[in-house]
């Protein structure tokens, strides 16, 4: 029986997806934790792995119109982020011929349509109402110089459009470690002289990154976990897919997914993926069909872990080299005990006498 009468693509179903992925799942612990915390006016961190489902996190908490999207690159400086701050806000920025106090050049700001500015100097334009009740005044604005490195400037602009939506800082892990500790100093601004609320999104496993880096951020912001996958969250992944797609995976197909996937939705989405693929399983089946009893699911799971091999031995490499020469190439000798236990000690930590003992022996 077809699900609400729809042919669904499966590559829309299962597998990485640039939409929010039809059988996405709300996390208790997760989804329930953001939803939360929109409302309380502190910034937010959704933290965690690659590939473990942030971006989705934002796009099913958050409607579109609901906030600006800023996608962070690693050459940026802190003056590129305001900038495009300012642009998705809707302004249009150009290089002044003005300088700031400390010789940094100035950009000229513009924004077509009804602002309300208040004591902003270098504002032009002509008055388009005026009422007792406001002590701003609605102005048509036409240009102004901005200090891009000036934070207080970038609120008075958002101010005077009257700005209200949540800024998403994509792929914060990007940022040289630099530049997001001048951010980190610089979100502590927008939350004591603003009502601006930033959700900023990175791949690192430490809860308080940016607190580590700006200790005022302490009670300012809140870090959700994306990493926090259930065996009954990730079940019901693979459940909702199969019942867009009309089919069954059988459950010895399923539990081994789940428990060989260590909580990585990524690799159960694409798992999932690949066993349609080999069932020739495009769409929504007109008959319903159970799939998995002819697949080798510990080589679906390999072929997916593969496809990470090179980034992972370009890091092992890398790492091994170390960033000078030592005489005792301590480098190699620091990531052999990492290689060389097992994934249970891993998981659980490994101390320094453990380190030394399997180094010793």
């Amino acid at each position: 029986m077809l699900f609400n009468n729809k042919v669904y693509k499966t590559n829309d179903v299962y597998g990485i997806s640039r939409d929010l992925p039809l059988n996405y799942i709300k996390r208790q612990e997760v989804d329930q934790k953001l939803i939360e915390n929109l409302d309380k006016k502190r910034h937010i961190v959704i933290y965690g792995s690659s590939k473990q489902g942030k971006t989705s996190l934002k796009k099913s908490c958050l409607k579109s119109d609901e906030y600006i999207n800023i996608q962070c690159f690693n050459h940026w400086k802190l003056t590129d982020i305001h900038l495009a701050i300012l642009k998705q806000a809707g302004y249009q920025t150009t290089q002044s011929v003005k300088q700031t106090a400390s010789g940094k050049q100035k950009v000229a700001a513009s924004f077509e349509g009804i602002v309300n500015f208040f004591g902003l100097a270098g504002s032009k334009g002509a008055i388009a109402a005026d009422t007792e009740q406001q002590k701003t005044t609605e102005t048509l604005l036409e240009n102004f110089d901005v200090d891009p490195d000036d934070v207080n400037d970038i609120i008075a602009c958002l101010n005077a459009i009257n700005f209200q939506k949540y800024i998403v800082l994509e792929d914060f892990h990007y940022l040289d470690i630099d530049i997001q500790r001048d951010f980190a100093v610089v979100l502590k601004a927008f939350h004591e002289a603003s009502k601006f609320c930033f959700i900023i999104i990175g791949v690192w496993l430490e809860e308080n990154r940016l607190i580590v880096h700006n200790g005022d951020l302490t009670g300012r912001v809140i870090a959700v976990d994306a990493d926090k996958w259930t065996y009954k969250e990730l079940m019901q992944v693979i459940d909702e897919g199969a019942k867009l797609l009309n089919i069954n995976f059988t459950v010895n197909f399923k539990n081994t997914v789940i428990k060989e996937s260590y909580g990585s939705v990524y690799i159960v989405q694409e798992v999932c993926s690949q066993a349609c693929d080999q069932e020739q399983v495009k769409e929504t089946q007109s008959q319903s069909c159970t799939i998995g009893d002819r697949l080798y699911v510990h080589h679906l799971i390999k072929s997916v872990v593969d496809q990470q091999n090179g980034r992972y031995i370009s890091f092992i490499n890398q790492f091994s080299e170390g960033f000078q020469d030592t005489q005792l190439e301590m480098y190699k000798w620091i990531l052999y005990p990492i290689l060389s236990l097992g994934l249970k000690e891993l998981q659980q930590g490994i101390t320094y006498t453990r380190i030394r003992d399997t180094i010793s022996v």
